[in-house]
């Protein structure tokens, strides 16, 4: 009996929906907008301070893709002046055992990772 990927049923039923909602919400700035909220709720500004390499054109589209796909919430404070706070919602909090999982993975990995693209980069 041929035994196959514990993800193989997973990846022969990959379609453009999964595509686009993993790449929405795996890029660079939604991964740390995600990481971030999922420690506290956080204004814009608190978040641009949190990932000073961030634009705010980056950070508002990353805030308004989350916002989209329901992993992140934009609540409007009743302060004066009035503010909007960005929070993880329960969807989105489902989603940190996994980040916390990638980020362990290449923290262990990185080294190997590093040694193959030296390897790679010295033969092309």
């Amino acid at each position: 009996m041929q035994e196959t990927a514990p993800f193989a049923s997973y990846a022969s039923g990959i379609t453009a929906s999964h595509r686009e909602l993993l790449d929405q919400v795996l890029d660079k700035w939604s991964l740390q907008v995600m990481e971030e909220l999922c420690e506290q709720p956080q204004r814009f500004n608190e978040l641009r301070r949190a990932i000073p390499v961030v634009t705010q054109k980056s950070l508002t589209a990353a805030l308004r893709r989350l916002e989209r796909n329901g992993m992140v919430e934009r609540v409007v404070t009743s302060t004066r002046p009035i503010a909007v706070e960005y929070r993880i919602t329960a969807l989105g909090r489902t989603l940190q055992d996994l980040i916390d999982a990638l980020l362990r993975w290449t923290t262990d990995n990185m080294d190997g990772v590093e040694r193959a693209r030296e390897r790679y980069d010295g033969e092309n």
